[in-house]
């Protein structure tokens, strides 16, 4: 639509949603849908740099970061979803174990808030997208569940 189209002299560029930046050497980095970032009082966290840092727990298929609350008062949540096909560990070692590897980066030391699910919503043409806004209402649930248990 025009609303997606901005002029930038003889050349037009597209809006498609996607953030990213260019660093000082020129490499650009994506950091994910402009939608599904998570805006905190404590700043913008964009869901894959954070999700890459989380992958790399052995235990882990993947992560999916969701913001529960309004944007700008967000808190960042992040979901895992084990691989099935290591042997089941225990998820309070687990959650531990994610919360050190978050601690060592500046842009994850502020996520907190760690769920397990068995598996994600995901768009039905293909698996890989997660259905994030689904994700987000079951993390508020299940964020509000374990705040009446305690």
């Amino acid at each position: 639509t025009k609303l997606a189209k901005i002029a930038d002299g003889t050349a037009v560029r597209h809006r498609m949603g996607d953030l990213g930046y260019r660093d000082a050497q020129g490499r650009v980095w994506f950091c994910g849908r402009k939608a599904h970032r998570v805006q905190t009082e404590h700043g913008v966290f964009y869901t894959v740099p954070c999700e890459a840092v989380f992958n790399t727990h052995p235990d882990v298929l993947r992560t999916a970061l969701v913001g529960i609350g309004v944007p700008g008062k967000q808190y960042p949540v992040l979901c895992v979803e084990m691989d099935r096909d290591r042997p089941r560990r225990n998820r309070i070692k687990v959650k531990r174990e994610l919360l050190d590897i978050g601690d060592r980066h500046e842009h994850t030391k502020l996520i907190r808030h760690i769920l397990f699910r068995g598996s994600f919503p995901v768009d039905i043409r293909h698996n890989a997208k997660i259905g994030r806004e689904k994700l987000a209402d079951w993390a508020t649930l299940a964020i509000k569940e374990q705040r009446r248990d305690v």
